[in-house]
């Protein structure tokens, strides 16, 4: 068995956690913060007692950098930035930041947060929807999209967490600035960095728990808000204060850094992506299998490796209730879908085993049986 099977079983108490964010934390980066709750390394005081400009925590934050850029192979012209407001802000940082006198913008309308991303940019320009999958219920993504000629730059989302599809690849957008909110896939597979100008991701999903939001931005690209930009809002700001203009969310930096820490000891996102593609196959093959007792609404070859939707006969509420809670009572936990869709669905993040991932295939086979 692997030593994720092993973490998991040797905490009997643990549910198995399908949460789509926050999400499942690695069991061995809870027990390391456990460890350091009241003293962190011999120092006397928590992490989240201690200066943010005392050397602890400087050492801290300039290691979880360290880590991340190894973990995504961030290249050396490209600022990491740790900031508040999740993702929900990026929204907004991103026109502002990058407008730089232009008068729109293009984005790809994959799912309900590209939509949050939108609605917040029509406040900064004009947006050219360049391509919108609303009317296949977000069950598909564009084969090729065609940027127009005076945007700013093309936004995306990788994968849209309510409706469980995912780019397997960025879109090809030609010399246009290229810009992706990653919030739900971050750290989940190798990314080449080089081919975004900004990445952005808030860290409830895979990296740490929520407060806190990733922004790797290249560095040719600061510099530009127009004046009267919010401060908080403005990434020069923050990279030239190395993101601690103001105090930082200090115990979820600090708990990031663990994360980075064990995906390097995991071997990296190459690691990581074999067992998530495992993990999803499984899943997957679970509900196919099951002669439309499950079905997931979502096109094969955009299925999402993070979040898997599905429902029961076609949508059957009261059979979909019973699965809660006769799931519940296996310990299978967070496994309702999004209120504003309804079903069921399975977040298998990096932190969710495949010890997990079986344990509720093998329910879902036994649940079929009872329920025919």
């Amino acid at each position: 068995p692997s030593s994720l099977t092993d973490s998991i079983m040797s905490a009997p108490f643990r549910a198995f956690n399908f949460s789509a964010g926050p999400a499942a934390l690695p069991l061995e980066v809870l027990e390391e913060a456990q460890k350091d709750l009241l003293d962190y390394k011999g120092c006397g005081i928590s992490v989240m007692e201690m200066s943010h400009r005392g050397k602890e925590f400087m050492q801290i934050a300039k290691e979880a950098e360290q880590d991340l850029r190894k973990v995504m192979n961030i290249p050396s012209n490209y600022k990491v930035l740790f900031m508040q407001g999740g993702a929900t802000l990026q929204f907004a940082c991103v026109p502002a930041n990058l407008l730089k006198g232009a008068k729109s913008a293009d984005y790809i309308v994959t799912g309900v947060w590209s939509e949050k991303a939108v609605k917040e940019a029509k406040k900064f320009c004009t947006v050219n929807e360049i391509a919108t999958m609303k009317d296949t219920k977000f069950t598909v993504l564009p084969k090729e999209v065609k940027p127009t000629a005076d945007s700013a730059y093309v936004h995306y989302c990788a994968n849209e967490t309510i409706h469980g599809v995912e780019f397997q690849a960025p879109p090809d957008v030609g010399d246009k600035l290229l810009v992706c909110d990653m919030s739900s896939d971050f750290c989940s597979r190798p990314v080449d960095v080089s081919k975004h100008a900004v990445i952005y991701a808030g860290a409830q999903k895979n990296i740490g728990p929520s407060g806190i939001t990733i922004v790797i931005v290249r560095e040719d690209l600061l510099g530009h808000a127009p004046a009267g930009t919010a401060t908080m809002m403005d990434w020069k700001v923050q990279a030239d204060a190395d993101s601690m203009y103001n105090t930082p969310p200090c115990w979820c930096l600090y708990m990031c850094g663990l994360v980075f820490k064990w995906i390097l000891k995991k071997g990296g996102l190459e690691a990581l992506e074999e067992v998530n593609k495992r993990k999803a196959a499984l899943l997957y093959k679970t509900i196919d299998e099951s002669h439309g007792f499950y079905t997931c609404p979502v096109e094969q070859s955009c299925r999402s490796r993070m979040n898997a939707p599905f429902r029961i006969k076609g949508g059957d509420k009261d059979l979909e209730e019973k699965f809660l809670e006769m799931a519940k009572k296996n310990k299978m936990v967070q496994l309702k879908g999004h209120r504003s869709v309804g079903g069921l669905r399975a977040s298998i993040y990096n932190a969710c085993p495949e010890e997990s991932v079986k344990a509720l295939c093998d329910f879902m086979v036994e649940f079929q049986k009872e329920n025919m």
